[in-house]
């Protein structure tokens, strides 16, 4: 009888060391994705409005930036510039090297008016305390200028200039809720165009 206790003791034993032994491993696989591959993030307020909503939760891409450089139309989480502590999402307009103007409502890069068809038509830009009315700025290297999607409601580099490549995060690569906005986030397209 003390041999079956026994058997059924090491029985048991053997289950919870399988179920801790799981554990372990599949936290430390989701530690290792959370710090190198993808990290979840929540879009707060609405300063990315109409592309993205206060509240929804996007995933975002760790990866990409460490073979390729970000590109202009990316959507991107950085530590702020201001506060690190804090993480903002904003989109890629400038690159390095580039010249950049705030100029009667537009945006403009190496003096072409940037086209960009995914905000409404009405979006009027408005200058800031970094970036100037009608003033051209060099973007230093690596460095880059960033705007939220909601021009007249979205502090980004036009008030506190531009965003040191280490401070990027990752590129925002999913957004996984709501479900009714679930997929894929593609880079946006531009065009330059001479006034």
């Amino acid at each position: 009888m003390f041999v079956q206790i026994a058997r059924i003791i090491k029985k048991v034993g053997a289950f919870f060391l399988d179920i801790i032994e799981t554990g372990v491993i599949a936290l430390s696989i989701f530690i290792v994705v959370y710090l190198f591959v993808m990290q979840p993030h929540e879009v707060k307020g609405n300063s990315m409005f109409p592309s993205f909503e206060h509240g929804e939760f996007l995933l975002t891409d760790k990866i990409s930036y460490r073979l390729n450089q970000p590109q202009r139309g990316d959507v991107i989480v950085f530590r702020a510039p201001l506060n690190t502590q804090f993480d903002y999402i904003k989109r890629i307009i400038g690159l390095p090297r580039e010249t950049v103007m705030v100029k009667d409502g537009y945006i403009y890069i190496q003096n072409q008016k940037v086209d960009e068809i995914y905000l409404p038509e009405d979006t009027v830009i408005r200058a800031g305390n970094a970036f100037s009315e009608g003033k051209p700025v060099t973007i230093p290297e690596g460095q880059y200028f960033v705007m939220g999607d909601n021009r007249a409601h979205s502090s980004d580099s036009r008030d506190w200039g531009t965003v040191p490549r280490d401070n990027i995060v990752g590129r925002v690569w999913f957004r996984y809720w709501p479900f009714d906005r679930f997929g894929k986030i593609d880079r946006a397209v531009y065009t330059l165009n001479h006034d």
